[in-house]
């Protein structure tokens, strides 16, 4: 659903940027890039639909003023061997299909990635991220600018006013609740990998993977917690 086909007035939630550490981390960590996933209890590592275990390529707690996700735990997976574009399928109502985020994605049977909203994510798992590099994550406030376009401020942030690259564009859950824009992530944003490992189908580089082909990533996710898993990856370039 785009902007210009609904007339709604959204609300702007308190900005942050997200800094990226140079120092590898050696242990758990909330805020990260890779690392140990704080998952909810009985929320499994996910999976890509072709078996291989979802890489982790970040994840942080989401300030308490930025509500309704305020305290929620966000993490981003995503797959090492299949690297495409998010596309929407809609109902007749212009709702998200149920369940979208495990739909059918054609050409592939289910989605090659996997955005939570965790709850109650307390302890990290055992294993860490094997493929993205761990590195700590910090978030300071963000003056929430907007230029004369009416767009926010550019970068890898949280909350705030997104900076779309095109026409904005907004969506409903299939619950019916208007997704909420969460988080932004900027377009060619790279995520170091460890040497020596496969590399990532279009990528640009060997050493580094991308989120859906290195596009402006903006997550739109569901005011009404209906799902962990319900966020929406718009992308655009």
């Amino acid at each position: 659903m785009f902007e210009n086909e609904v007339n709604e007035t959204r609300a702007v939630l308190p900005g942050y940027a997200i800094d990226v550490g140079a120092e590898p981390l050696d242990r758990p960590a909330r805020n990260s890039v890779g690392g140990w996933p704080f998952l909810d209890d009985g929320q499994e590592w996910p999976e890509c639909f072709c078996g291989e275990r979802l890489a982790l390529f970040f994840q942080f707690d989401i300030p308490l003023n930025v509500e309704p996700f305020g305290g929620d735990h966000l993490l981003v997976f995503h797959c090492r061997a299949h690297n495409d574009a998010s596309e929407p399928e809609l109902t007749d109502d212009g709702r998200l299909v149920p369940a979208y985020w495990d739909a059918p994605r054609p050409p592939y049977p289910r989605p090659f990635w996997r955005v939570l909203l965790q709850r109650h994510a307390t302890r990290p798992t055992p294993d860490r991220e094997p493929s993205v590099r761990a590195l700590p994550l910090t978030l300071r406030p963000l003056a929430d600018t907007l230029d004369r376009h009416g767009r926010g401020v550019p970068g890898f942030n949280v909350g705030g006013t997104p900076s779309w690259a095109q026409d904005p564009e907004y969506y409903r859950c299939a619950c019916g609740a208007d997704l909420m824009h969460l988080c932004q992530v900027p377009e060619g944003w790279s995520f170091d990998v460890h040497p020596g490992l496969p590399e990532q189908p279009y990528t640009i580089y060997a050493d580094t993977y991308l989120l859906f082909l290195g596009n402006e990533v903006y997550l739109q996710a569901c005011p009404a917690h209906c799902d962990p898993a319900a966020v929406w990856p718009v992308n655009q370039h």
